[in-house]
């Protein structure tokens, strides 16, 4: 056994000695900017903001219904999404097609809307009254915050810089007319230290999004091999029992402190980077919280394009917004105020979402259905408002299939599997420490991650140091 142990104690040593050098800077990278990412997220629209800087529909001027509206467009049902709001001074249907493409057609002469010219552009947000003496704007196909794949339908934007204090950039779609993201000097600066290179959300690469992948993956795989070996290296050389003449550790300086690091903050160290490269789903083994476009379809049913009377009763000042939305056939409406207060017309009822529901996976059994009005285990804030009440069904299927539904709108929220499921334990809660013991109490969560992520900071930086010493030693001359 000591035969077999020794060489492998070399190559585990020779090993993790070069695995560290070559991902020492990625691992300290990854726990320093995940403290920035603690306060400061990648830049985004909240549904709250969204909703606030929203003006109310000029309703005298809409004169067409979707059906009559949407003709040009030859639709006959409710489209995949299909809502009313204002392009301007101009009262507008925007509706998202089956193959994912937006159009924008009048709600006043039922004319297909083209392209917002930068003009436009900066006469919608300057007619918000949010900007400077001198805003600015400029067109972008893609830029580094409009680089992930969700933005593609509404490409190209036209990016007002509002020229106030907090340096806000306003991105106002060419396609649809819509703000879909607000940036600030303050996130888009702190977001270099923090999330781009947490994530390596390098546009270039990050706009490829499956070499992006494949490029993550490899890096934390190999990390994820680094710190392994590192840890159980550090495991097999600590004495308790029969310390060295040094103490429990046989290294001095440096090394003693990255031993000593290792041990107290090895497992964090692991956990973190072995669930970060869990989340990039390696072998596809997870599947995502979206619904499935035949659940959708399932969920809202062949439901006809209604009328203009189906407005008759949501038109009231400060409507900013009306989404049309189908269930088991039916539409509804759902108006929106600038604070975010809905009203359904007609209301979804419970007995109509359940029948709605249990048609979701035509080939199992819904086997509970429960109106849940505190978070549970999946459905959690995690820095963001998540509605409350919601219904949970649950399914016979083989992947043990839950969807989350808004009881109020009928709207399909979040769609879990088994594997799904799992994610939430294996990526979300070591990586993240979505513990409801922790989140519910922040200081205690701030915390516990700052401890975790000192210690792994000492890992990562005191190996950096070793492996710049190893670097620069001199070659054994022959």
């Amino acid at each position: 056994m000591r035969r077999l142990l020794k060489p492998l104690k070399r190559w585990l040593i020779l090993g993790h000695r070069w695995l560290g050098i070559v991902t020492g800077l990625f691992f300290a990278t990854w726990v320093l900017s995940g403290l920035v990412m603690m306060y400061v997220p990648f830049p985004g629209l909240t549904e709250a903001a969204r909703i606030a800087g929203l003006p109310s529909i000029a309703w005298e001027r809409v004169r067409l219904g979707p059906d009559a509206a949407l003709i040009p467009l030859g639709l006959l049902h409710l489209p995949p999404d299909l809502s009313l709001g204002m392009r301007g001074d101009t009262p507008v249907y925007r509706a998202t097609l089956d193959t994912g493409a937006r159009r924008v057609v009048s709600a006043e002469i039922g004319a297909v809307l083209g392209p917002l010219s930068a003009a436009q552009a900066l006469a919608l947000v300057r007619a918000r009254g949010e900007t400077g003496p001198n805003p600015t704007v400029r067109t972008v196909f893609r830029d580094q915050w409009t680089v992930t794949a969700r933005y593609d339908p509404s490409r190209p934007y036209h990016v007002v810089a509002l020229d106030d204090p907090a340096g806000t950039e306003r991105y106002v779609s060419q396609v649809t007319g819509a703000v879909a993201l607000d940036t600030t000097r303050f996130a888009r600066g702190w977001n270099w230290l923090g999330s781009i290179p947490h994530w390596i959300y390098l546009t270039p690469l990050r706009a490829r999004a499956e070499l992006w992948r494949d490029v993550v993956l490899w890096i934390s795989g190999i990390a994820v091999a680094g710190a392994l070996s590192g840890f159980v290296l550090g495991i097999w050389r600590l004495r308790l029992r029969r310390p060295y003449a040094s103490g429990t550790s046989p290294y001095r300086g440096m090394a003693r402190w990255h031993h000593l690091f290792g041990i107290a903050g090895g497992v964090a160290l692991l956990t973190f980077v072995t669930s970060g490269w869990l989340s990039m789903n390696p072998n596809r083994w997870f599947s995502g919280p979206s619904p499935t476009p035949a659940m959708r379809t399932v969920h809202a049913g062949q439901a006809p394009l209604p009328g203009l009377d189906a407005l008759r009763g949501l038109a009231s000042p400060g409507v900013v917004e009306v989404r049309f939305v189908g269930l088991a056939g039916r539409v509804h409406a759902i108006a929106t105020d600038a604070e975010g207060r809905r009203r359904v017309d007609p209301p979804v009822t419970p007995e109509s979402l359940r029948a709605a529901a249990s048609r979701l996976l035509p080939e199992a059994r819904l086997v509970a259905a429960e109106t849940l009005t505190a978070y549970d285990a999946y459905w959690y804030p995690h820095h963001e408002t998540r509605v409350l009440p919601v219904v949970r069904v649950r399914f016979a299927d083989p992947a043990a299939t839950w969807v989350y539904l808004d009881p109020e709108t009928g709207e399909i929220l979040m769609r879990l599997d088994r594997s799904g499921r799992a994610n939430r334990w294996l990526f979300s809660a070591p990586h993240r420490l979505d513990f409801a013991i922790l989140t519910r109490h922040r200081p205690a969560w701030d915390l516990v991650l700052w401890t975790l992520n000192g210690l792994g900071a000492g890992i990562a930086l005191t190996g950096i140091v070793l492996g710049w010493r190893r670097l620069r030693r001199p070659a054994p001359s022959r």
